[in-house]
């Protein structure tokens, strides 16, 4: 019986650390969709909070990430160390009020998806990932 052997993570991947993708898109960030509310002040709330993190997380824009009905959304991706324990990419619906950004803040300083829980409340809002057929019709910027 052979033993499958556990690939190694080599370079930036090793020591990835959790990531919070932002959708930016069509209608997640969109003024006239959800008036009222400083999408700007979001974003940079996130990458303040991330650049004052030492590290523990980062912040990066997509153009759509595919749910729309369920903007805004957030992907908190997990870290190298959160991906050997399990944890998977969770997605975060309706992403729009201070308690959810500061739900998704304390989540991702904690280490995020397989290293910390997520608050509970926030759990609430968590979404299906899109289909694989949806998936094609999505693009991705550094920010």
């Amino acid at each position: 019986m052979t033993v499958p052997r556990q690939r190694a993570l080599i370079g930036a991947a090793g020591s990835r650390p959790c990531t919070l993708v932002v959708c930016r898109g069509c209608c997640c960030g969109d003024a006239r969709k959800h008036p009222g509310y400083d999408h700007d002040w979001q974003l940079t709330r996130l990458r303040t909070a991330a650049a004052d993190s030492a590290g523990a997380f980062q912040v990066r824009t997509t153009d759509c990430l595919g749910p729309c009905d369920q903007a805004n959304v957030i992907v908190v991706q997990p870290s190298a160390t959160g991906r050997r324990a399990g944890g998977r990419a969770t997605w975060v619906g309706f992403a729009m009020d201070d308690d959810c950004t500061d739900e998704i803040l304390s989540w991702a300083m904690a280490g995020g998806p397989g290293v910390a829980a997520p608050p509970a409340t926030l759990e609430l809002q968590f979404i299906k990932a899109p289909t694989a057929a949806r998936k094609g019709r999505i693009g991705s910027r550094r920010s």
